[in-house]
């Protein structure tokens, strides 16, 4: 099965490109990753095409995808989630969305990610890889992180007092988080970004009166 994984979580973009099995697990044929800050409308798609390129492959060889549901910021998440489903829509493909964080590292850890406003995203995972905790979002006050903790290096270790390994999402943690849907497509569930939080816009409660 040829997956096209994207994720958009991050000040970090990344797209790949891999051939998946049950049997054999993850063999990534291309993947980029791209410090796009706020630009993931811009890069996404001329990303995937290069990704693509790479591999010498077309969307019409594409039998899966698989994107990131975060948690991360709303204008991120939201730029690869409706890629993401418009590629697989378009092909008639199964699409598959899986929690960031889970594509972080491997093993017993403590995932770390910036959450702004002084705060961190983070999860934490037994040694076979299952979540036992989270995703959150808390102050480092409010949070009981196990070592070892990986992420987001500079922030987390500036903000728990504590080492923090720099790691990033990956293609092949895409697809390993993402393998029990790929292998039953009929499970996958709805395609709901994990915001953790409220929007900073919120309409207004009151209209002003017009004064004539």
């Amino acid at each position: 099965m040829l997956v096209l994984a994207l994720d958009t979580a991050t000040p970090n973009l990344v797209v790949g490109l891999a051939r998946w099995s049950a049997a054999e697990g993850v063999e990534v044929l291309a993947e980029r990753a791209v410090a796009s800050a706020n630009r993931h409308a811009e890069l996404l798609t001329p990303t995937i095409r290069a990704v693509l390129a790479d591999a010498g492959r077309s969307m019409g060889d594409l039998d899966a995808v698989v994107t990131g549901l975060g948690p991360g910021p709303f204008t991120g998440l939201r730029v690869g989630v409706v890629t993401a489903a418009a590629v697989a829509d378009a092909r008639g493909l199964p699409v598959v969305g899986v929690c960031s964080l889970d594509a972080i590292g491997a093993g017993a850890r403590t995932v770390v990610t910036d959450a702004r406003r002084k705060e961190l995203y983070w999860a934490a995972y037994a040694a076979d890889g299952t979540r036992t905790i989270g995703p959150a979002v808390n102050r480092p006050d409010g949070m009981t992180p196990t070592p070892p903790l990986v992420g987001d290096a500079a922030v987390g270790s500036d903000r728990l007092g504590v080492p923090v390994a720099a790691a990033q999402v990956t293609t092949a943690g895409l697809l390993r988080a993402a393998a029990p849907q790929l292998g039953d497509p009929g499970s996958a569930g709805p395609l709901e970004p994990l915001y953790l939080r409220r929007p900073d816009a919120v309409p207004p409660t009151l209209r002003k009166a017009v004064s004539q």
